[in-house]
């Protein structure tokens, strides 16, 4: 397999749990919260369709529900916990660095203003906006956010995440068992809607800045 199919593989969850099983899925999890070059990966789609797959073909992942939720929620905060660590460790420079395949700033861009607007917020509100869940945790660490605020927002936020989404998936599967023929459509069901909310937040972000900016200036109103 070469690197470009490696990198089709991992970044499609029906064949990181069938080629990857459990292991894979929880690497790709714990990736994608915290690692700079996790921002690619399937988080949301992959954990609904492990919760999903858990009910209608549990030979696959060879464990229940809860103790998957459990693995998974650990891999997420793990995940984060590393990015923090990571940020606050090499501090804002770490985002200077050129654009590449694995790091862009407008992703770094994006998630500042996601953190101006929503503050702590942004580690809870964040998980369920791919590039945001994997950047947030390193800027937290970068800008010194206090480790035990962090902490809060990390372990509330893995909750809501992981446990909405893998349980919905189980709910599914096991109330419609032939949701899994849809696969394909669920994926780029996720795809699609966590792409509009991430366009509709930069959106409002922009129409902000705009607005801020067209308001004449004090000296301009006393003049």
């Amino acid at each position: 397999m070469d690197f470009f199919e490696f990198l089709k593989t991992i970044s499609d969850p029906a064949s990181i749990i069938h080629y990857g099983g459990l292991a894979l899925l929880l690497i790709i999890i714990f990736s994608e919260n915290g690692i700079l070059i996790g921002f690619f990966l399937p988080g949301d789609s992959l954990i609904f369709l492990s919760g999903l797959l858990c009910s209608t073909q549990p030979h696959l992942l060879q464990t229940d529900i809860y103790p998957l939720t459990l693995y998974m929620y650990f891999a997420a905060v793990s995940g984060s916990l590393f990015g923090y660590g990571f940020g606050r460790k090499v501090g804002p420079p770490v985002f200077d660095r050129k654009d590449s395949l694995f790091f862009k700033k407008k992703h770094v861009e994006l998630t500042r203003e996601f953190y101006l607007k929503h503050g702590g917020k942004t580690l809870i509100l964040g998980r369920f906006l791919p590039i945001i869940r994997t950047f947030a945790p390193i800027l937290a660490g970068a800008i010194k956010v206090d480790f035990k605020t962090f902490m809060i927002n990390n372990l509330l936020g893995g909750a809501l995440w992981i446990g909405s989404l893998s349980f919905a998936g189980y709910y599914l599967g096991h109330r419609f068992p032939a949701i899994e023929n849809y696969l394909g459509y669920i994926i780029i069901g996720f795809i699609g809607v966590t792409t509009l909310i991430l366009i509709r937040s930069l959106m409002a972000r922009k129409r902000e800045k705009s607005s801020t900016s067209d308001q004449p200036s004090e000296n301009e109103t006393n003049s």
